[in-house]
C-alpha cells in the first residue's frame, strides 16, 4: 500500500513570462492606466483626464469629412533629393523609412470632401511622415489646394501638425513658407473662408505662415503652438517661460488663437463656423 505519491500535480505553472503587449497604457498626461480599445473608442483622448494624442492624417480625415467624399488630389507631386542631402543618413532613405511608416507618399494630404454635406477643400498634416515637416512638396500641394478653392470658391480648412520646415531640403522649405502665405493672402482678397486648426505639436516654419493665417484659429486642447520649443527659448533668452506657455490655453488668453474645441466637438464647430462665414459668399453646391 502506497501512503505518498510522487505523481506531479494537475495544475499547470507558467515558468516564464509572456512577452507582448497586453493593451493597457499609461497616459502621459495624467499617468492613469488606460486600455488601448478605450483610447480607440474615445477617439485616441485619455478618457480620464482628456488629453489628446496625436491622430493619423487617415484618422484625422476619418473623424471630419463625410463618409466616402474625399477625392485626393495633386498625388502626382513627389519629394526628390535635390540637394543630394546626407546627414546621418541619405535623405532618400528618409523619405523610404517615412513612406513605410506613415502610409503616405509626403507628410500632407490634400483635396476636396464634404463636411456635413457642406463642400470643401482640405489638407492635412501627417506627422508620421517626418514629423510633418515642411518641404517643397508639402508648401506645393497646399498652394495647389489653396488656389483651387480660389478657383472652385470652396471655403479651405488646413489641420496641421508638424515639426516645422524640412532641413534636408534646406532653403527649398523655407521658400514654401512665403509661396503659401502669398497663395492664402490672394483667397483672402477673394473674400473665401480659410480655418486653420493646430494640433499637437504644430511649431516652427508651418506656424510661422500658412498655420498662422486663418480667419478663424482653432486648436486642439493643451497643444504645443510656437516658433521654437521651450527649451530652445529659455536657452536663447536664459530665463525661463512663463508655466503652459506655448499651449493652446495661453494662446488663446494672449489673442494668438480664436478658441479651443475638443477633438469630439471639431466637426460639430467647423460646420457652424463654415455656415457662418459661407453665409453671404456663393460656395459651390
Amino acid at each position: 500500500m502506497r501512503l505518498f505519491s510522487r505523481e506531479k500535480p494537475k495544475i499547470k505553472i507558467s515558468t516564464t513570462k509572456k512577452d507582448g503587449f497586453s493593451g493597457w497604457l499609461k497616459c502621459t498626461y495624467c499617468t492613469e492606466l488606460i486600455h488601448a480599445n478605450e483610447l480607440q473608442r474615445n477617439s485616441n483622448c485619455c478618457p480620464k483626464c482628456d488629453y489628446h494624442y496625436r491622430l493619423s492624417a487617415d484618422e484625422r480625415l476619418n473623424s471630419l469629412a463625410d463618409a466616402a467624399t474625399f477625392k485626393a488630389m495633386f498625388t502626382d507631386i513627389q519629394p526628390m533629393d535635390t540637394l543630394d542631402f546626407q546627414d546621418t543618413e541619405p535623405y532618400i532613405k528618409r523619405l523610404e523609412s517615412a513612406v513605410e511608416k506613415s502610409g503616405h507618399d509626403e507628410a500632407v494630404m490634400v483635396g476636396c470632401c464634404q463636411i456635413s454635406s457642406l463642400p470643401v477643400a482640405i489638407a492635412i498634416l501627417d506627422f508620421n511622415f517626418m514629423a510633418g515637416s515642411m518641404g517643397s512638396v508639402v508648401g506645393e500641394r497646399l498652394t495647389l489646394i489653396i488656389e483651387h478653392a480660389l478657383t472652385e470658391r470652396l471655403p479651405l480648412i488646413i489641420v496641421s501638425t508638424s515639426g516645422g520646415a524640412r532641413m534636408q531640403e534646406s532653403i527649398l522649405s523655407l521658400m514654401q513658407m512665403a509661396k503659401t502665405s502669398a497663395a492664402l493672402a490672394r483667397l483672402n482678397q477673394a473674400k473665401i473662408p480659410y480655418i486653420s486648426v493646430l494640433t499637437n505639436p504644430t511649431t516652427g516654419g508651418v506656424t510661422a505662415s500658412f498655420a498662422s493665417l486663418g480667419d478663424i484659429i482653432i486648436a486642439e486642447p493643451n497643444a504645443l503652438i510656437c516658433f521654437a520649443g521651450p527649451r530652445v527659448i529659455e536657452q536663447v533668452i536664459g530665463q525661463k517661460l512663463p508655466a503652459g506657455a506655448q499651449k493652446s490655453e495661453f494662446l488663446l488668453e494672449h489673442g494668438m488663437i480664436d478658441c479651443i474645441v475638443r477633438r469630439h466637438e471639431l466637426k460639430d464647430k467647423l460646420v457652424e463656423v463654415l455656415e457662418i462665414l459661407t453665409a453671404n459668399v456663393p460656395i459651390k453646391k
